[in-house]
């Protein structure tokens, strides 16, 4: 990691205060969200109303699919910090994405429910999942590495790391919030196929941001070293070349994984416990004593962000499927498709990013901004509180009628204002308190955290499936109850976690050594 964050370089010139190539990072993940959020957006409903699923299994699957979005990075930075770099890594991920994404887009034949069970194209469903896979291996070559070079744009001591960090972020949902949109609007509107292509397109047009932009990246995403990319391993073939049949072969084996949701957990569980002893034996044995409590506190604050997530995530989930079948979408007299939701998150981030990030720089100039895990904290108290709303605003759901939309406004809106309490300080933490020889696996580590709580999200989720016909509930009332109860045990749970974390905060942050 580079000693300064500026240089006399003209690649090295600032834009309203940032490094430049903040902004081409900016762009290339806006279009990548857009792309993976417009088909987040749809999953749920492609699953429950296309293939015409039980929520359990719809759950399920969608749990393992965003389970192994999160896994992936691991892998993908390590091998950019060891071999590609990141440029190499994000180039090809953007490739993996644009297949998979267009692959999403070959629908096929809806199917068919009857007396001896439900009836699917097995042909479109192997191209279904196989899209899946291209997407979960090209989101690991390029979501933690393009996180990492917006890491190493900075000093470890520069104060405008969270404020770019957030600014970061904010381009992640404007590409969330129009896909959110946009794709959701298509896709239920007009065919599943238009929101899909759609989704694609956007990852076209990262994929051409990003190399049109490499000269602002300062030479931080190229390869470590060059000269071993182009060694023979194996029948002559390079060790790039190598890596990237690898991936493909990882293609073939996360098609069959995915389809075998079971197995999902059970990899998370090891991987996961693998990954601790790494981080645990490197601390020990590679580390001084600054640095290893540094790491300590790295690994316990990602532990506190599995139980945020794992409630989070269950918008793209059960809180997808709960607009869709409880809430009075009318608006003006018009319905309002249920996926088009999604989009106020991302609106709510796009809002209010730059607030929190003038905030956070105005209270770190007054040496009043709160530490990482008071703000971790707070994110979780929100997060809990925001279940606990939406529960409370259900009970005025008069028989027959849904629940007033405004609920769903306030649970998307507490939930953004803890997520800005924790993701892009998490992003920024990572990269502050890793030691620098291995800060792209610690940012997958980050990742795979989010990995394990995705698929602790479809468990929860899974607690408030409904029995369906035809993808229809037959038991509203019941239904909604049922969720209600799950929503409001787990906003409880996530308070209580809360006052916690914020009693242990003072042990934390002397753990980090001055790093804020």
């Amino acid at each position: 990691m580079p000693a300064t964050a500026h240089s006399n370089s003209a690649t090295d010139s600032t834009f309203f205060g940032h490094p430049k190539g903040l902004y081409v990072c900016f762009m290339t993940e806006m279009w990548e969200r857009f792309s993976y959020y417009g088909m987040r957006a749809l999953l749920i409903f492609y699953l429950t109303q296309h293939f015409l699923f039980s929520d359990e299994k719809a759950y399920l699957i969608y749990g393992a699919y965003s389970a192994l979005v999160y896994v992936t990075p691991v892998i993908g930075g390590v091998l950019a910090d060891r071999y590609l770099g990141s440029r190499k890594a994000v180039t090809f991920g953007a490739i993996l994405l644009v297949f998979g994404h267009f692959g999403m887009a070959i629908e096929g034949p809806v199917a068919l429910d009857s007396a001896s069970g439900v009836s699917r194209d097995p042909f479109y469903l192997q191209i279904f999942y196989l899209s899946l896979a291209f997407i979960i291996c090209g989101v690991g070559f390029l979501k933690a590495n393009i996180s990492t070079v917006v890491g190493a744009l900075y000093s470890l001591d520069d104060p405008r790391r969270d404020s770019g960090f957030t600014l970061f972020y904010m381009g992640i949902n404007i590409g969330a919030f129009s896909s959110s949109l946009l794709c959701g609007w298509l896709g239920q509107t007009y065919g599943w196929k238009y929101g899909f292509g759609l989704a694609g397109i956007g990852m076209l047009l990262g994929l051409a941001v990003f190399l049109r932009g490499q000269q602002h990246l300062q030479g931080k995403a190229e390869p470590p070293a060059s000269a071993q990319l182009k060694t023979p391993v194996f029948a002559g073939i390079s060790r790039e070349q190598f890596i990237y049949l690898g991936a493909l072969a990882g293609v073939f084996a996360i098609w069959q994984l995915v389809q075998h949701q079971a197995l999902v957990g059970q990899a998370l569980s090891g991987f996961g416990g693998l990954m601790l002893l790494v981080i645990l034996c490197y601390a020990f044995l590679k580390c001084e004593p600054t640095e290893r409590h540094r790491l300590f506190v790295a690994a316990t604050l990602i532990l506190f962000s599995v139980l945020f997530w794992a409630l989070f995530e269950q918008a793209g989930s059960s809180l997808n499927l709960f607009a869709d079948r409880a809430v009075d979408r009318v608006l003006f007299g018009y319905e309002l498709p249920a996926s088009v939701f999604q989009s106020f998150n991302a609106f709510f981030i796009f809002l209010l990013a730059p607030v929190f990030s003038i905030l956070w720089t105005r209270l770190a100039a007054r040496g009043r901004e709160p530490s990482t895990p008071v703000k971790f904290a707070l994110a979780l108290f929100q997060v809990g509180l925001g279940f606990l709303v939406l529960a409370f605003g259900a009970q005025f759901a008069n028989e027959g009628q849904g629940v007033g939309m405004i609920w769903l406004v306030l649970i998307y809106l507490l939930h953004t204002t803890g997520e800005l309490c924790l993701s892009p300080v998490g992003l920024s933490m990572i990269t502050k308190l890793s030691v620098p020889r291995i800060v792209g696996m610690m940012m997958g580590v980050w990742f795979l955290a989010s990995a394990g709580a995705n698929f602790i999200a479809s468990k929860i989720a899974q607690l408030t499936s409904s029995q369906t016909v035809d993808g229809a509930v037959l038991d509203q009332a019941s239904a909604l109850a049922k969720t209600m109860d799950v929503y409001s045990n787990v906003g409880w749970f996530a308070m209580a976690t809360a006052v916690f974390l914020l009693l242990l905060s003072p042990l934390l942050r002397k753990g980090m050594h001055g790093v804020h």
